[in-house]
């Protein structure tokens, strides 16, 4: 199992906050997708982020869907708008085998190519795809080598967090961004060292984030929700662990969130018939209120059913 996703949202001139969530399948695989997508549709290709980027993002600015982990985050993953996936927060660039003063000239000569016009709609794909890169090459490059008002922990998790405020401060046109938080969770043993430890330097980066926000003066713009795809059951298992269960909890942590917790601990002596902990609220709500009271947003254009899902108040 990776770690748990992090997702950033940076739209506007915008205490933590759990809310509990239920989960129908007790899958790595299926579970990441529902959250992923927003939905129970095991056929869905888009990320619930990927359908909102569609929806208002433009067709020439890759970086308004980061994801930071070297591939694409499948939250969001588009139809049409372009996003990007960079490996290292501390450059972007094209590799060649040429120097200076050649290698000036190549890049200029790139760039043209992806402006030129196209007689097919292959030809226009490469050239739409090479303009991408080229842009991302300019704007990521120009951020050069980086420094933050706060002290991070020295991992790669803080790391690309602390990249992350230097974006947004050197003003790239972010929309959202996805990060794989420090360490991995399927702790069906020793659950007690590795889960400290995960939960760590999770919560420490994201502390020195939040603190460099705030610094930066600009942890009004930022909403940051931490999730993990399921659970684990309530009873410990014969390896001092616990095994895949339900009824988990994310957090929305920024200066804006309200600060309350949403739904109720169900308690363990009212366990569903499977011994895990009962649901007492949807994750779709939330995703439904993060779109609404944040992005400013019609959830009904994202989250299938989205008007029988009961909207937290999760933005003060």
């Amino acid at each position: 199992m990776r770690g748990a996703g992090l997702r950033v949202t940076n739209c506007k001139p915008p205490q933590h906050r759990p809310a509990q969530r239920g989960i129908l399948d007790q899958s790595h695989f299926t579970s990441r997708h529902y959250w992923e997508t927003g939905s129970l549709d095991l056929a869905a290709n888009r990320g619930w982020l990927g359908r909102y980027l569609d929806q208002v993002g433009t067709a020439d600015n890759p970086l308004q869907g980061l994801s930071m982990d070297g591939t694409l985050s499948p939250m969001i993953a588009t139809a049409e708008k372009p996003v990007a996936a960079i490996d290292s927060v501390d450059g972007y660039d094209l590799w060649s085998r040429v120097s200076e003063p050649v290698t000036a000239e190549m890049y200029r000569s790139f760039g043209r190519f992806g402006s030129l016009p196209a007689d097919s709609p292959a030809m226009r794909q490469v050239r739409r795809a090479t303009a991408q890169t080229d842009k991302l090459r300019s704007d990521l490059g120009g951020v050069g080598e980086f420094t933050s008002p706060v002290a991070y922990p020295n991992t790669s998790f803080a790391h690309k967090l602390a990249g992350l405020a230097a974006y947004i401060q050197f003003g790239l046109p972010i929309r959202v961004a996805t990060i794989r938080a420090a360490g991995g969770y399927d702790t069906h043993s020793g659950q007690a060292e590795d889960l400290e430890r995960n939960l760590r330097q999770t919560c420490e980066g994201l502390l020195a984030f939040q603190r460099d926000l705030e610094a930066r003066g600009l942890d009004d713009r930022v909403l940051v929700e931490v999730w993990s795809e399921f659970g684990r059951r309530p009873e410990e298992n014969g390896s001092q662990g616990t095994d895949h269960g339900a009824a988990g909890c994310a957090f929305v942590i920024g200066s804006r969130a309200k600060g309350e917790m949403v739904g109720e601990f169900p308690g363990l002596t009212n366990l569903d018939g499977n011994d895990n902990l009962r649901v007492t609220s949807d994750f779709r709500g939330m995703y439904c209120s993060l779109l609404e009271q944040w992005l400013e947003f019609d959830a009904a254009q994202i989250i299938p059913g989205a008007a029988g899902f009961t909207r937290p108040t999760l933005v003060a």
